[in-house]
């Protein structure tokens, strides 16, 4: 079972951000599941996991200094498709495809999207 129900990050151009996720998680096969009203974008593979929104309390959206939002690789492929998806749709590079030391077979790479939230895609699998 899994520990999360879903994961939340903030936008302040609910389009722009649209554009950036539909490319780079759609690069790992999660896809737009559609609007959650007009206050925010819900993405996942059977449900709503993972939602980009205006902050509730109507303040700008910010991001988290050390959070990081991780999603899950089929292939090193797959990694590079993400990290390339994203900077071609607003993104910024935080960390280019390639091996990461803490386990021989981590793959990642790691984008910050147009609000500045980090986030990456990891492939466990070996070559």
């Amino acid at each position: 079972m899994a520990i999360f129900t879903h994961v939340c990050l903030g936008a302040n151009n609910l389009a722009k951000s649209a554009k950036f996720y539909d490319a780079s998680l759609g690069a790992l096969g999660i896809k737009n599941l559609g609007p959650m009203g007009d206050t925010g974008v819900l993405y996942g593979s059977s449900g709503p996991e993972f939602i980009i929104l205006k902050p509730r309390d109507g303040k700008p959206a910010s991001s988290a200094n050390g959070g990081t939002t991780g999603f899950a690789a089929p292939t090193r492929a797959a990694v590079h498709a993400f990290h390339a998806a994203g900077v071609a749709n607003g993104g910024t590079d935080d960390g280019e495809p390639g091996p990461r030391a803490f386990t021989p077979t981590a793959y990642a790479a790691y984008l910050r999207d147009p609000d500045g939230n980090k986030i990456c895609a990891y492939c466990f699998l070996p070559e």
